[in-house]
């Protein structure tokens, strides 16, 4: 490949990257099929409403008042305020423009050590791997912190110098976004440790650089509701008991292929083959990061965008391509810019519908009697987000931490289904009505007991009533 053929793919492959994640967001159908979504929106939707941040459950009627803050309250603010403006199409406008400036960082870093073919091709599995992981929710708008964060670990490390007390502050925001900013103070740290074990480093002088950055983003973190209780809380989650019940933390399956199982086929094969060496610290932090993923799902995307960038150097260098930073020339990001607006433009004027699906019983609920729902409900776990947006109170959301092991592993038990535990559940919370999904369990149950009726089924949902009163 000539070498301004060279200069054009790494000058056009950051912008396209950018501008496909952009698109994907905003018209890919996947990306609102998570129930969570809607109880993240009704959540800001109470903050613009009320001028602060909920410190007590505002949604279900089993845990009605109880202790609940909105750790992602920035992230559920943001989604409100775009849903004001333009609907959900607003609020994928604003998750596009993250993760589509996410893209465009992680690729023009990569692109400084990558070339050709090479660079679209780990720029395609990057965005793949990412692309699997994809759903309206807070996690989106952590992806450009955490790649901006990165990639300035890797410049205080290419220059010799500490990271720039500036990006401290980055911190704050996403510590008020999405509870992976934990993550954080792990990639500091390794770069931190790679800086003082460096040969010939003037140790005094990287604790000084390297603590005070790290004093300054622990502070930084802090000035959240939670407080300085706050850093503990995304270790508590993590250590839940419940959580093989939720699906993005259950470990991965390789029973079929993936973007995820090809990414590291292929990431194997060039490593292994072409004898890349990467540096002891950085090799450790890659590792912990990948048993993340392999633990839980959901670390997948911080996977797809680390690896690359901590890989792209020592592929670079193997590979022989020549380190090389090049600035696309202002017609082409002018170009860009218009497609990027144009494709805005487009989606706020083609308003996003909700319709039925696995996580939006739209027309099942819509057949539920008004003074039927106000009572006392039983519902399927993925379904308690939909419930929360329509002013039903749920029995269950996606609200784990707040529920707890104890309540949470009681109705997994009794719904996967155990007869005398369902049965116990219906009598003690006096449920007046349920909804699941038709593949749940609990519905042949509810169908088999005569105390029980079915109200209105369809292929996303199906709900039961008492016809007997509740003791």
């Amino acid at each position: 490949m000539t070498h301004n053929k060279i200069q054009s793919a790494r000058a056009v492959t950051p912008l396209i990257a950018g501008l496909v994640m952009l698109a994907l967001i905003l018209f890919a159908p996947p990306v609102l099929n998570d129930g969570d979504s809607y109880w993240h929106l009704a959540t800001g939707q109470w903050i613009l409403a009320h001028g602060r941040v909920p410190t007590h459950d505002p949604f279900s009627f089993t845990m009605a008042g109880a202790p609940w803050v909105a750790h992602e309250w920035l992230s559920e603010w943001l989604m409100a305020l775009g849903h004001a403006l333009a609907g959900w199409s607003g609020t994928l406008a604003l998750f596009a423009l993250a993760v589509g400036a996410a893209a465009w960082m992680l690729v023009r870093r990569l692109s400084l050590d990558l070339s050709g073919l090479t660079l679209i091709t780990a720029t395609a599995m990057a965005l793949a791997c990412m692309s699997e992981s994809l759903l309206a929710r807070p996690q989106l708008f952590m992806l450009p912190l955490m790649t901006a964060w990165t990639i300035e670990m890797l410049a205080a490390r290419d220059a010799d110098r500490p990271p720039r007390l500036v990006f401290a502050l980055l911190m704050t925001a996403w510590a008020n976004l999405h509870g992976s900013y934990v993550l954080a103070f792990v990639v500091a740290g390794a770069f931190g440790l790679e800086a003082l074990t460096a040969p010939n480093a003037d140790r005094i002088k990287v604790i000084r650089g390297w603590g005070l950055f790290g004093l300054a983003s622990v502070a930084c973190a802090m000035i959240t509701p939670l407080g300085p209780a706050g850093i503990i809380h995304p270790f508590s989650l993590m250590g839940m008991k419940i959580l093989p019940h939720i699906v993005e933390w259950r470990s991965e399956d390789f029973s079929q292929l993936s973007a995820f199982a090809i990414a590291l086929l292929v990431t194997l094969y060039v490593c292994l083959g072409r004898g890349v060496r990467v540096p002891p610290v950085r090799l450790l932090l890659l590792l912990a990061m990948f048993y993340m993923s392999l633990q839980h799902v959901r670390h997948q995307l911080v996977l797809a965008v680390l690896a690359p960038l901590i890989l792209a150097a020592p592929v670079g260098q193997a590979l022989g391509h020549a380190r090389e930073a090049v600035r696309p020339a202002r017609a082409l990001l002018a170009g860009f810019a218009v497609a990027a607006v144009l494709l805005l433009g487009l989606r706020v004027a083609l308003p996003v519908q909700r319709v039925d699906g696995p996580t939006s019983p739209v027309t099942a609920l819509a057949h539920v009697p008004a003074e039927l729902a106000a009572q006392p409900v039983l519902n399927g776990y993925g379904l308690g987000g939909y419930l929360i947006a329509k002013g039903v109170r749920p029995y269950i959301d996606g609200r784990a931490d707040m529920y707890g092991d104890a309540f949470t592993e009681a109705y997994f038990q009794a719904v996967e289904p155990d007869p005398a535990r369902l049965k116990a559940l219906l009598e003690k919370q006096r449920i007046a009505w349920t909804i699941f999904g038709p593949e749940e369990g609990s519905v042949k149950l509810l169908d088999a007991d005569p105390q029980w009726k079915r109200l209105y089924a369809d292929r996303y949902a199906i709900v039961h009533q008492r016809v007997t009163s509740a003791p």
